[in-house]
């Protein structure tokens, strides 16, 4: 607890005075002792400011017994080495010259620090000198807060955004160097944007705060399954654990890419195909990875590329990058493996 600061005989007769602006401004006193504002009266005679009264909803505030508020300086709140610029605004207060209010961070008595807009108006008695002060304290602690958090999601769009706006120009740059007609570049754009959007959606409707990864699966291949009549053709076995915004959209392109070369080359381009997508957490020294395998079984035999095109460059570069993982991809003969391996951070586990 702060010093108390020895009361003066000056101090002593300030604090006698506010017994009589109980009968002479009763109405105010009374309102000043019940409000739920903080209020505070402070000896202007003394140069510290000391407080002679403090309401209740001030002590509530603060955290302070009554007799551990009255007698300090009216500055107490303010930690050690305080804001040289906000000691400045409150003695410009005190003297007048301040218009308005000043946001100051106080502490409370337990150490806990909390945000407040301070008024003060002088108190004169009957010939007009300065007796007191009164000072009263607007809690911004949460507004304080709440604009943290909006610079903070601010900040996070914006990341966002220029992230979305990298990829949407890669998919765009891609479509355009492979070929020359305009409806494939079309398409192709098109439906990578479309993959992309679903994500984005998945993500929406759990407020970016992440996405199940058996949610994810299902929607990037939805337009390959419930769209083409193909959902028998899929087997999905894992957990729906829980990842990050970022995995979630690298991962939603990567499925879009895989399945589009199923579509026209593997699996889905015949009736028998079928493609199994399993995923398990192995631990490691280093913490939790996740292990996920694309697997085609039942498709026309497979031959590598004589190139890769974006699909491939999207999934071997992009994808480990993203996930700070590896990714192999096996265009074997009987059907293309693609295996994902990436760091896993607890909390996912329990998704």
């Amino acid at each position: 607890m702060p010093e108390l600061i020895e009361k003066s005989s000056s101090q002593k007769v300030a604090e006698a005075d506010v017994e009589s602006f109980r009968e002479e401004l009763g109405p105010f006193v009374v309102a000043a002792e019940t409000t739920r504002m903080a209020m505070v009266f402070t000896d202007a005679k003394e140069p510290a400011n000391p407080i002679i009264f403090a309401n209740d909803a001030f002590l509530e505030l603060t955290g302070y017994d009554r007799d551990e508020v009255l007698g300090q300086s009216f500055n107490f709140l303010m930690a050690r080495g305080g804001d040289s610029d906000a000691l400045a605004r409150i003695d410009a207060a005190f003297l007048g010259i301040a218009k308005g209010g000043s946001e100051i961070v106080y502490r409370r008595k337990d150490g806990s620090e909390f945000w407040s807009a301070i008024l003060i108006s002088p108190v004169k008695d009957q010939n007009g000198d300065l007796v007191q002060h009164f000072a009263s304290f607007v809690d911004l602690t949460d507004h304080k807060q709440e604009q943290a958090q909006s610079r903070m999601l601010i900040d996070e769009l914006n990341h966002r955004v220029k992230n979305t706006l990298a990829t949407v120009q890669a998919i765009v740059w891609q479509a355009l160097r492979n070929t020359t007609d305009l409806e494939v570049v079309r398409e192709s754009i098109e439906s990578r944007l479309f993959a992309l959007s679903h994500s984005h959606d998945l993500l929406t409707r759990e407020n970016w705060e992440g996405a199940g990864l058996l949610d994810l699966v299902n929607t990037a291949l939805e337009p390959f399954g419930i769209a083409n009549g193909r959902a028998e053709h899929f087997v999905i076995s894992g957990r729906n654990i829980r990842v990050s915004p970022k995995v979630a959209l690298a991962l939603g392109i990567a499925f879009h890419e895989l399945a589009t070369n199923a579509v026209k080359y593997g699996a889905f381009s015949n009736k028998a195909g079928s493609v199994l997508i399993s995923w398990i957490i192995e631990p490691s020294p280093e913490g939790n990875r996740l292990m996920l395998c694309w697997r085609e079984k039942g498709g026309p035999s497979v031959t590598p590329p004589s190139r890769k095109g974006f699909g491939s460059r999207v999934i071997e570069r992009g994808l480990a990058h993203e996930l700070e993982g590896t990714v192999d991809l096996d265009y074997r003969a009987n059907g293309v493996v693609c295996t994902v391996s990436f760091p896993l951070p607890d909390s996912a586990c329990d998704g």
